[in-house]
Parts: C-alpha cells; structure tokens; sequence
C-alpha cells in the first residue's frame, strides 16, 4: 500500500470517528473542571493538565516578532485574563493569517512533512482531532495520552521537524518561534467551535474557497 493511500485511509479514519452530535464525546470528560497545572517560560503562560483537549498554534520563527505580542499584552495589561487571552488570540490570528514571513510551509515538501509528523503520533502520544498547516503557522486539536505531556509533545515534534525541513531547505538555524499557545476546550460547544476554526482557517485566509480543498488539513 502506498502512502498516499495510507494517509488517506488516516484521515479519513479521523474525520469518521469525530463525534458530530449534541452528545459530548468522550475526550471531553475530563474538562469538565477548572484545571490546574500552568507554568511559562518566555511570553506567555501554558496550561498542562494531563489528558484534555487543548487546541495549539505555533508559527514560523519570522511570522509574528515577539516584541509585536508583547507590545500588544502592554497595550492589554488593564483587560480581566480571560478577556486579555481571547483579544491577544485574535490579534495573533489575524496577524499570521496576512502571511507575513517567508512562508516555509507553502512549500507542499515541508507542509507534508509536517502534517506526517503530526499524524505519526496519532493514538501512541495524542490523539489528533484536527488540524491545519498554513504557510507560516500551525494550528492543531489534540488530546494527550499514556502520560505525555504537552510540552513533551510540543517540544518533541517542533525539534524534529524544524530539524528535517532545515535540511530538506538547506538551511541553518531557528525554524520554529520558540514558544507556542495552547488553549484548553471547556465544553462541547467550545470543541465544535474550534474545529470548525482550524478547517475553516485557509478560506478565512483566502487561500482556497471551500475548507476541503486545502490539502493540508483534516477537513481535506
């Protein structure tokens, strides 16, 4: 079998076992209190909590210069931190989507090396609900499983993609920023919210018209 049928078959696999009803699927369970387990390192704070949902973005080391994210949570400082977290993620989305940067994943070499990675830990460090690969950013919804951690995976994968597309690119250097944002799901409505955000990012972006003609996603 080759592997453009196998990452069909996939993918199709995890479109199909997507719960698509009123009925809050089972990885929701868990998310059903406020957690804890925040640390930080760098700009922003991330939540690891074990095995819930959480929906990540990271970008491209040239997509979006730090000192733009923290002038913009100066600019903040006197919002409530749930309100401070919902307009710095808007500012940060609208910011990537103008596609800023060199744009390494729109090259379709590095974006299938990319979304390989993400789907090769499929049920052995995550589960991968959905995801999107635009040209200078990530965004992904996963659920960890058997005791990794977030930061494991995100550390694990960013290392060794940035490590293949560099040579694949034949360059040096940092490929990915180094920090990332992650964001835990709290309900269902929440978790339909953010599929629906991921699948829909390239027409939000106008890179294509309908979700399921970019190739590299899970709506494809």
């Amino acid at each position: 079998m080759n592997t453009d049928k196998v990452f069909r078959l996939l993918t199709q696999s995890l479109r199909t076992s997507r719960p698509r009803s009123d009925r809050m699927p089972n990885e929701l369970q868990e998310n059903q209190s406020v957690p804890v387990g925040w640390h930080g390192r760098g700009y922003l704070p991330h939540f690891d909590g074990g095995e819930i949902c959480q929906f990540i973005t990271f970008h491209l080391a040239d997509a979006l210069p730090q000192q733009v994210i923290q002038r913009w949570k100066l600019e903040l400082a006197n919002e409530k931190d749930e309100k401070t977290k919902i307009e710095l993620d808007k500012r940060i989305e609208n910011y990537l989507d103008r596609g800023y940067g060199k744009c390494y994943l729109r090259a379709e070499e590095i974006a299938a090396l990319v979304q390989e990675s993400l789907l090769h830990f499929h049920t052995i460090r995550y589960k991968l609900i959905a995801w999107v690969i635009m040209p200078n950013h990530v965004h992904f919804l996963l659920k960890p499983i058997n005791n990794h951690s977030l930061s494991e995976i995100i550390k694990k994968f960013k290392s060794f993609t940035a490590h293949e597309a560099n040579k694949k690119l034949h360059r040096s250097g940092q490929f990915w920023q180094e920090d990332y944002f992650d964001r835990y799901i709290r309900n269902y409505e929440h978790y339909e919210k953010t599929i629906n955000y991921i699948e829909n990012n390239p027409v939000k972006a106008g890179l294509c018209k309908k979700r399921n003609d970019w190739k590299f996603s899970s709506a494809h």
